[in-house]
């Protein structure tokens, strides 16, 4: 299918990138303007299933607020400046910060849209050639203890297991919603129906201290204790442990580690973490037994695991209950994909870099290269040798992403010079002296490198240009590159500048994915004239099918001995130190002083963390920005339905409007995460008139997952009362933009 052209209506096949599910779209166009978007039938993923995110890539594209052009700060305003004038300006303040004062004065933040084009491989240069020590991404506040526990257990930190939700009988579900989310380090569009098929074969279990939209669809729902999780995965695994309900002889063969997970859970019965948990006793042999007896089964824990400070242990635990039940590497279990570009295979090979550098304070450890983004804010504004005193930013927003005290603001300002890599003037590139951005997500041609490797079947799909760019349009990784040849310390720049950027505008992230695909498993390369070619996936209507996935751990480990490490000695010590502290009562789930709620996440189906609030189809109607109580709690402190509340932790206080429900369990509150646009100077309209509240406040940044350095955001001790003086949100105006597409 073509790429748009005027005067007359076309239909073009793509995918949405909004979030990783990725799900296959039919684009409808006449002239300049989208009319509809629908999910296309043919895609081999998601077979027709949109979600109302999708929708929304028409309102993105056609945003006023969206940049068309580089601007420039000047003053409390941001005016046009050329790209050619951007990036010399770009060049020369970065060169200077770093001949001054060595390249860890420039930091970088990577932000998760990045990782939804291939682009992403031009990000990961920069980062690069810069050769700093200051580089930070949203991974450590959504997924570093997964990437953790693959490496100490796989060996390779992208080793993290697919979970084979269409094979498999038994499917259990911790700290996730992915009839929301549509899965995570799990593509799986429209899981809704991917669940009520599991529950045709077997069983759906739900593990959530809230009655998630996935919860409503399962079999089970168990309210556990906000941070119980840890605690309940020690007990089940004890269960299976002490009734013998593991393959020993297998798990001998396959692993190693096996007498040390014996000895550590020898004494964590059921009855004794069950009030660690908020779960009874009963109910966790259950869970273990019922696991061990399914002909297959899986856990699957995803973000809301990882934002806790037990983050890392729970998703040890996960994998364990995993592999020593029989249900890993095999069908219906976890899993792991074989993708058109097996990077896994190589990745493998390089080093985690783990407490190779830490931050100044000398508390957080690298890994994989960077530091946890709950220092950022302190890396910036603490003077002395390393201090931060540059920035890039491509396509994130810290500002109310991460848990910083309030104080990223006043960091970014104080900074010499940033430059950001955005499409919009957010609550974070405010404070940019240059924003850079890049053309539309329906102006590029892509085939995704990165999703493959985590998706629930083997497949490519190819992502069609809707627009043609504008002349002067560049996509996110000739920004990158253009950088980068500003940063290359070469001689008479004035005259190799050109010549490198001809050279670098040579690999296109397309390119390289063609090549990429050309010598994978697939390609033609290896299989003759019927092998894969990026072609043969531009011309298919949905993308190119590659079966279902296989085991194949034993090809991927990359541990020395080439076996699973099921007691890693540093998780083995976290875990003893971690149920000492409950003997003396000081449980993660025991109440801090003073506080006496524990605040959760949670996310809307038309939201995505901050990103689309600027379009009026994804936030008209009710206040999504809640905090969501149960009812005997609410009557408790006299709180009423619908009123404004003063949320508070030890760290901050924000208001939000309270929505009673009996689908929390009691104890707790939910705050959605990516609202609170009030700060001055924001350049999106719509989010603007409709702010919520930066549940980030509330977290502190010293909490963090103990192994990982992954930022805490889950589980804060808050107290809830009446605020009758604040002002309420207003409703956005929602007539300044075209009507959204559907």
């Amino acid at each position: 299918m073509s790429t748009a052209s005027g005067g007359r209506a076309t239909t073009i096949a793509r995918q949405c990138t909004l979030c990783e599910a990725h799900c296959g779209i039919l684009v409808t166009v006449d002239g300049d303007q989208v009319t509809r978007i629908e999910g296309n039938p043919d895609d081999v993923l998601s077979q027709g299933y949109i979600c109302p995110k999708a929708t929304a890539m028409g309102g993105l594209h056609h945003d006023p607020d969206r940049l068309r052009t580089p601007v420039r700060r000047v003053g409390d305003r941001f005016e046009p400046i050329g790209w050619d004038e951007a990036f010399g300006e770009i060049g020369k303040r970065l060169r200077q910060v770093r001949g001054e004062h060595g390249p860890s004065a420039i930091g970088m933040y990577l932000g998760n849209p990045a990782a939804h084009s291939s682009s992403v491989i031009y990000g990961g240069l920069l980062r690069a050639v810069l050769l700093t020590r200051n580089f930070f991404s949203a991974s450590s506040i959504d997924q570093l203890p997964q990437e953790f526990v693959a490496w100490r257990m796989f060996g390779s930190n992208v080793l993290m297991p697919v979970a084979d939700i269409d094979r498999t009988d038994r499917l259990v579900i911790m700290g996730a919603n992915p009839a929301v989310s549509n899965g995570s380090v799990t593509t799986m569009p429209n899981a809704k129906q991917r669940i009520r098929e599991v529950r045709k074969r077997g069983k759906v279990v739900v593990i959530d201290p809230r009655r998630t939209e996935t919860a409503r669809l399962a079999d089970e729902h168990v309210a556990i204790a906000p941070g119980g999780d840890v605690y309940l995965l020690l007990a089940m695994l004890q269960v299976l442990i002490s009734e013998n309900l593991c393959d020993e002889p297998k798990i001998r063969t396959q692993c190693t580690g096996w007498d040390e997970l014996r000895a550590l859970v020898a004494e964590v019965t059921p009855e004794v973490v069950a009030p660690l948990a908020g779960v009874d006793a009963e109910t966790i042999r259950r869970l273990a037994r019922e696991h061990a007896a399914a002909d297959s089964a899986l856990l699957y824990a995803r973000i809301g695991v990882c934002q806790q400070v037990t983050g890392t242990l729970t998703h040890w635990l996960v994998n364990t209950i995993n592999a020593v039940t029989g249900n890993l590497d095999r069908a219906g279990g976890q899993m792991f994909a074989t993708p058109p570009i097996d990077a896994a295979r190589f990745i493998k090979y390089l080093p985690m870099g783990h407490g190779a550098w830490t931050d100044r304070s000398g508390v957080h450890k690298s890994f994989r290269s960077e530091l946890p983004v709950a220092v950022l804010a302190d890396e910036i504004l603490t003077p002395g040798p390393g201090q931060i005193r540059a920035m890039i930013t491509y396509a994130g927003n810290p500002v109310l992403s991460t848990p910083q005290r309030g104080t990223l603001d006043a960091a970014l300002e104080s900074l010499d010079f940033y430059v950001a890599v955005d499409m919009y003037v957010t609550e974070t590139t405010r404070h940019a002296d240059i924003i850079l951005p890049p053309i539309s997500p329906l102006e590029r041609e892509d085939v995704n490198i990165l999703f493959p490797l985590f998706s629930v079947r083997n497949n490519l799909r190819y992502d069609a240009r809707v627009f043609e760019p504008p002349a002067d349009g560049l996509e996110d990784w000739q920004i990158m590159a253009r950088i980068i040849t500003e940063l290359v310390p070469v001689p008479a720049r004035r005259f190799t500048t050109r010549a490198l950027n001809a050279v670098l505008a040579q690999f296109s992230p397309m390119r390289l994915a063609t090549l990429g695909v050309a010598t994978g498993p697939y390609g033609v390369l290896r299989r003759g004239r019927k092998g894969l070619t990026v072609a043969k996936v531009r011309a298919a209507a949905g993308g190119v099918d590659l079966g279902p996935l296989q085991p194949r751990l034993r090809a991927l480990i990359g541990t020395k001995d080439r076996k699973v490490h099921l007691a890693p000695d540093d998780f083995v010590t976290a875990a003893r130190e971690l149920l000492d502290d409950a003997r003396r009562g000081k449980a993660v789930t025991t109440p801090a002083e003073g506080y006496d709620l524990k605040l959760i996440g949670r996310r809307h189906l038309r939201s995505n963390n901050s990103w689309l609030h600027n379009v009026p189809s994804m936030v008209k109607g009710r206040d999504r920005c809640t905090a969501l109580m149960h009812p005997s709690d609410a009557t408790a402190r006299a709180l009423i339905d619908g009123t404004p509340v003063a949320v508070t932790s030890r760290t901050g206080s924000i208001v939000v409007t309270l929505e009673v429900s009996d689908d929390i369990r009691p104890g707790t509150i939910a705050i959605p995460h990516g609202w609170g646009h009030r700060e001055p100077g924001v350049g999106w309209q719509v989010a603007a008139a409709l702010p919520g509240a930066n549940v980030n406040l509330l977290h502190d940044p010293a909490l963090t997952d103990t192994l990982s350095g992954n930022a805490a955001v889950n589980n804060t001790w808050v107290t809830v009362t009446p605020a009758p003086s604040a002002v309420p949100s207003t409703s956005a105006d929602l007539d300044h933009q075209p009507a959204p597409t559907r």
